[in-house]
């Protein structure tokens, strides 16, 4: 028989008993296991990339990232995502192994994590953790790598925010966010039943609110970039 674990839930990560469960993820044979099997499937899915433009690519690791996080939270998430990372470029390299990468990959788990992890899911949590993910991770913290990436490797200059990455990330944005919905729905019943998680019996109903703030996050976001572009073309 498995230990019994904790069954709280959280409405924000800001609690010293939320980290010290998350660390304690560890001491669960079930959690390691479910953790391996989840970091091997992420360095899978690593090379299933649709170009779409230069160094401009879709990818599908995000939501393998997304169940992990919900499952073992930010602390294990740090661990599966520097190994994910790290393997993933050793058997499926795309150029030269470049170790600041790592940051972004442990950045999408941690955010992921902060938002589904021993939290009751709903959709509207769903598309908040999609947005951060999309807006930090995406938007912020890749592009800065990328733009190291190229001075100190290539000796090229790199934009930091190109209108193709920004355009295809607005895009996807939503879909993304409704995607991760569908896939809690399918698999949040037989994680719970494995007391992998603990996020409730009901499937997230998308309602008309839910509906607004996609619509409302992506019009914002488009809002910043048409301003960026404004404000750096005058």
């Amino acid at each position: 028989m498995h230990e019994s674990k904790s069954r709280k839930l959280f409405q924000t990560p800001f609690s010293a008993e939320y980290w010290k469960l998350a660390a304690g993820e560890f001491k669960y044979l079930r959690i390691l296991l479910c953790a391996a099997l989840l970091t091997a499937m992420r360095i899978a899915v690593k090379s299933l990339t649709i170009p779409v433009g230069p160094n401009l690519n879709i990818t599908f690791g995000f939501l393998i990232n997304a169940v992990g996080s919900m499952i073992y939270g930010p602390v294990v998430a740090i661990v599966t995502s520097a190994a994910s990372d790290t393997l993933g470029a050793f058997l499926f390299p795309h150029g030269a192994y470049f170790f600041p990468f790592i940051l972004e990959e442990i950045a999408g788990g941690v955010l992921f994590a902060l938002f589904y992890y021993r939290a009751k899911l709903t959709a509207a949590r769903v598309i908040l953790g999609r947005f951060a993910v999309t807006a930090i991770v995406n938007l912020m913290i890749s592009p800065c790598i990328m733009y190291y990436y190229y001075l100190t490797m290539l000796g090229k200059s790199y934009t930091l925010l190109s209108l193709p990455r920004l355009v295809k990330n607005l895009a996807l944005f939503p879909l993304q966010s409704l995607a991760l919905i569908l896939l809690f729905n399918v698999l949040t019943p037989v994680t719970n039943s494995m007391e992998l998680t603990f996020n409730g019996s009901s499937k997230m109903e998308i309602s008309r609110k839910d509906v607004i703030l996609l619509v409302v996050l992506t019009v914002v976001s488009a809002a910043a970039v048409a301003g960026y572009y404004w404000y750096t073309g005058m």
